[in-house]
């Protein structure tokens, strides 16, 4: 599978319906003052539960005057509770201490999953200040909780005495994983301790903001303006026309402006047959968030945020972040991770340097003697994917019209799989005009939940694709999900077919096996709902989608010619799936090079912190041999924002983990009867309804019968050789 779609960065808002997803956004605290407001209970949409159907979020009815007042009668009201809970004089028991916590906090979540789902989707410069101002206090509100000495005295003693309990399954899961988060986050330290940690933890917050803020900002301000159209010659005249639009958009009438993806390589390159304007594109998105040229500054805030999580897990205990950070995961030690990436080393270079001399052989056909640079590497690998496998893009994506692909691939796999239908419904409020809502069914026609889906690329949303909750499953409010998918497809020029890329086919399955992982959740506690589970494992569900998307039956059904109606040529699916295995080894180069950045990060000690972000990255990639020009890393530091403000930090391994059980599980469920089989039964029942009610590997080994195997993964990635290897 080609990495550029395996590894297109998926936001996740972990599945916690009640208290527990304060940790989403915060990293610290001060002390709060919360202002009082004169928003009566029947004005603020926030302050009661929607009318909609389940417990949708009323778009009409929300305005931003909405969200400040809502946060601060949520943190006030949680509080309260809180400290009832914390000062029960009753002995603590699971239902007066646990399950009370997670009926704290109603307001806070609903508004919450409103608001952190537009700044990431449809934000603006009201929505961003508000977001600064917040972080904060969000921050601080959630160390009341954490450090919460009385409530902590509680939770230890259950914890302590668990065995003697007689609680179920996901109730055991429940209390062990309170408890490890109120250590974690410092509920043992001294009053000096906690403090510093309350100040390290609220500038983190802000300092998340500011990175995500300046990312944004960045993607919009080295986005490529050209003047003259030579120069975007290779281009289809519906991109063209499409870059034509979003430049009289910024005011540049005749002019086009090319927009930059979140990741290093640049899509668009692929086509582009000027080099200049191929190395124009390349360098605009390479030297973002470092300050360049006048352009914005990303190096202070990396380092500040370095240290302080560095110190923050020296005060806690640990070496280092990645070790205070890993403990949680399936990983549960940085070395681990490590080990799964460098042992893919010898291969992939091996895989990478091929690719390149072929590249480099077809350069020189066109007289060109300079090295292979980043920038043409995406140009010249779909010229040998051309030459080699007779296939051209331009050739296949007539065939991938957009709600083709969602109804007739997407949908129809859903359906074969598991048996559920969606049904598009036009009634419902949204937060942007493109975003779509649909009620999904079982099979005996009862209703699942909701799905919104929100596709097109736009200035108000941040890079990537990612799935997201606004209402979580759980049996404890009887709640049926809310799931929304968002990705970043270029938007068509009005009155064009929105033809796709295969990449963006795939991220369609990738995000939907998110959407699932939400929609099947069937656990009683909000905070285990879902996708609520290690960073290493949650990229699960979604990867083991992907196959399907290339699976000859399923490209049969949504693989049709836009204007003919034609199916797909057997003949041309085959040269172009095999014309898939190249490009594995750059793919999987730039993904191990900004996964080991993203580690080594995050080993160094508070005292250990460089002065020069440019040069720690070069000095990590040359130390691991990845320090190849052509082949960059799939992030750089600048603009990571997995690991910055992201939850991905020191796991950004995590893909590469969940994947060695996507492609072990996908071969299975394959190898024992595919769609609808007893297999892909027990996937869902053990793996997708579960949530993080059990720890995973558990839960794996149930629906496999053993722990997965790295054969399927290496076999996936073209990487195998000899004998099959055991992990």
């Amino acid at each position: 599978m080609n990495m550029k779609r395996t590894f297109l960065l998926t936001f996740i808002a972990l599945s916690a319906g009640s208290w527990l997803i304060l940790n989403a956004f915060s990293n610290g605290q001060l002390k709060l003052e919360i202002e009082s407001s004169e928003t009566s209970m029947s004005e603020n949409p926030f302050f009661t539960p929607s009318n909609l159907p389940f417990k949708a979020p009323d778009f009409d009815a929300i305005s931003f005057d909405h969200y400040k007042p809502a946060f601060e009668r949520g943190m006030e009201e949680q509080l309260r509770e809180i400290e009832t809970i914390a000062n029960n004089p009753e002995e603590p028991t699971f239902e007066n201490t646990l399950e009370a916590m997670e009926r704290t906090g109603v307001i806070l979540t609903r508004v919450q999953r409103v608001f952190f789902n537009m700044t990431s989707a449809h934000t603006n410069s009201d929505i961003q200040a508000l977001q600064a101002e917040l972080s904060p206090m969000l921050s601080a509100h959630s160390d009341n909780i954490l450090l919460n000495r009385n409530l902590f005295a509680r939770i230890e003693t259950l914890y302590d005495k668990k065995d003697e309990l007689g609680l179920d399954a996901e109730s055991e899961q429940l209390l062990i994983r309170n408890y490890q988060n109120f250590v974690r986050a410092g509920a043992r330290l001294n009053d000096e301790e906690q403090e510093r940690i309350r100040e390290i933890n609220s500038r983190l917050s802000s300092l998340g903001t500011q990175f995500s803020e300046n990312v944004l900002k960045t993607s919009q301000e080295r986005a490529v303006l050209i003047e003259n159209k030579d120069e975007l010659d290779g281009l289809s005249d519906s991109r063209i026309r499409a870059a034509a639009e979003a430049a009289a958009d910024r005011g540049h009438d005749g002019n086009y402006l090319l927009s930059i993806t979140n990741t290093t390589r640049q899509p668009i390159t692929a086509s582009l047959n000027n080099r200049e304007t191929r190395r124009k594109v390349w360098e605009a998105s390479a030297y973002r968030g470092l300050g360049h040229d006048g352009h914005i500054d990303n190096q202070p805030v990396i380092l500040e945020i370095a240290r302080l999580r560095a110190e923050r897990a020296e005060l806690l205990g640990y070496d280092n972040f990645a070790e205070y950070r890993l403990e949680q995961q399936m990983a549960a030690h940085p070395d681990a991770a490590y080990d799964i990436l460098v042992n893919m080393l010898p291969a992939v270079k091996e895989n990478t340097r091929a690719e390149a001399d072929q590249i480099q052989e077809l350069m020189r056909s066109d007289g060109i003697e300079d090295d292979v640079k980043p920038w043409d590497w995406e140009y010249y690998a779909e010229r040998v994917r051309a030459q080699k496998y007779d296939v051209d893009d331009n050739e296949i994506r007539p065939y991938f019209e957009l709600d083709r692909v969602l109804h007739d691939g997407v949908f129809y796999t859903m359906t074969r799989q598991y048996g559920i239908t969606f049904e598009e419904r036009f009634d419902l409020p949204v937060y942007h005009p493109d975003v779509r809502v649909f009620d999904v069914f079982d099979e005996s026609g009862d209703q699942v939940g909701l799905f919104y889906a929100d596709y097109f690329a736009r200035d108000s949303k941040r890079g990537g694709a990612w799935m997201s909750s606004y209402v979580v499953q759980n049996h404890l409010y009887g709640h049926l999900p809310v799931i929304v998918n968002v990705l970043n497809i270029p938007k068509p020029a009005e009155g064009e077919p929105a033809l796709i890329s295969l990449g963006n086919v795939t991220t369609l399955f990738h995000e939907m096996g998110h959407a699932v992982h939400g929609l099947f959740s069937d656990v009683k506690f909000p905070s285990l709902a879902g996708t609520a589970t290690p960073r290493d494992f949650v990229e699960f569900p979604s990867t083991f989608e992907e196959d399907w998307a290339i699976d000859s039956e399923i490209l049969k059904n949504y693989a049709i010619h836009h204007e003919t109606g034609e199916p797909i040529p057997q003949e041309l699916l085959d040269r172009f799936l095999e014309a898939q295995q190249f490009n594995q080894g750059f793919d999987t180069f730039e993904y191990l090079a900004a996964s080991l950045l993203d580690l080594d990060w995050h080993t160094l000690g508070s005292d250990e912190i460089p002065s020069d972000v440019q040069q720690f990255e070069n000095d990590v990639l040359a130390k691991y041999g990845v320090d190849w020009e052509f082949v960059p890393p799939r992030y750089k530091s600048g603009f990571f924002n997995h690991v910055w403000p992201g939850g991905y930090a020191s796991s950004y391994y995590a893909y590469l983990w969940s994947e060695v059980l996507a492609a072990d599980a996908f071969t299975y469920v394959n190898a024992e009867g595919g769609f609808g089989s007893e297999a892909s039964q027990r996937y869902k029942q053990h793996i997708l309804s579960k949530g993080g009610s059990r720890e995973p590997m558990e839960l794996y080994k149930e629906f496999r019968g053993q722990e997965p195997t790295v054969d399927a993964l290496l076999k996936r990635r073209g990487l195998a050789t000899g004998e099959p290897e055991q992990n």
